[in-house]
């Protein structure tokens, strides 16, 4: 009898493991950097192979830009759960965002910082998905503003603004987090809504939001691997050096 031949991994697997060897060159060398014998190494298959199932270092790292950007929208929009309030929807948003990039930080720098940087075609991925991630915010925002005005017909004209403004601090404050020993996410997320939604007014007045006591432990959104799920997060948290009890579910209408 013949040998028995081994079973061959299929082509969807193969690939699968092939991006995730090329998310980490990327993020941790740069794309001029890396290099696709390095990738194929890391990924234990033969160079030719990388480039018969995706062509080109251009097309492996445009396949790693639009498999990132996937999963990080998709975690945004499971973390804001629309049942619930306003601001514990951008909050669980929040929370799911820098989980997400806390747990996957190559293919953040991949998205954040080399992608941006190296070409037309790369940026306009990025761009797309955080124009998705911005009209996600914009439209909690303008729910959040008509409920408070109690207005169903609110304009929302200028809630483009502050949801463009709302993700640019997001992707800052994940740059931070990321490369500062010891912050959570659920410690960024803080950080955040007592910024944002708080606002700095209430913030010094000794007014930040924080999240409700009797909070569930969050089932959609796991939390960040060194964080309490249980801790409370309050001022001292969110590294603001204000005792103050915060105020849950406030909201405050865009004027």
């Amino acid at each position: 009898m013949g040998a028995v031949k081994s079973k061959r991994m299929p082509r969807a697997v193969r690939e699968q493991q092939m991006l995730d060897a090329a998310v980490q060159t990327f993020g941790q060398r740069g794309y001029m950097a890396a290099s696709m014998d390095e990738i194929a190494e890391l990924a234990g298959v033969s160079k030719p192979l990388v480039y018969l199932y995706l062509n080109s270092k251009e097309d492996l790292f445009l396949a790693c830009i639009r498999r990132e950007a996937k999963a990080l929208v998709e975690a945004v929009r499971a973390g804001a759960r629309p049942v619930l309030p306003a601001d514990r929807q951008l909050w669980s948003g929040l929370t799911a965002f820098f989980t997400h990039t806390a747990r996957h930080p190559d293919g953040w720098a991949v998205l954040h910082l080399q992608a941006r940087t190296h070409g037309e075609v790369f940026a306009a991925e990025v761009a797309a998905m955080r124009a998705d991630i911005v009209a996600f915010v914009a439209g909690l925002i303008l729910d959040a503003a008509r409920e408070a005005h109690r207005d169903p017909h609110l304009p929302g004209g200028e809630v483009a603004g502050l949801a463009e403004a709302l993700v640019g601090a997001a992707e800052a404050l994940a740059d931070w987090a990321n490369s500062a020993p010891g912050i959570t996410a659920r410690q960024a997320s803080a950080t955040l809504m007592n910024f944002a939604w708080a606002g700095l007014g209430d913030l010094m007045a000794g007014r930040p939001w924080s999240p409700p006591e009797d909070e569930a432990p969050d089932t959609d959104v796991p939390a960040d691997a060194d964080a309490d799920a249980d801790a409370d997060v309050d001022a001292e948290d969110a590294g603001l050096g204000v005792g103050a009890v915060g105020h849950a579910g406030r909201t405050s209408p865009v004027r």
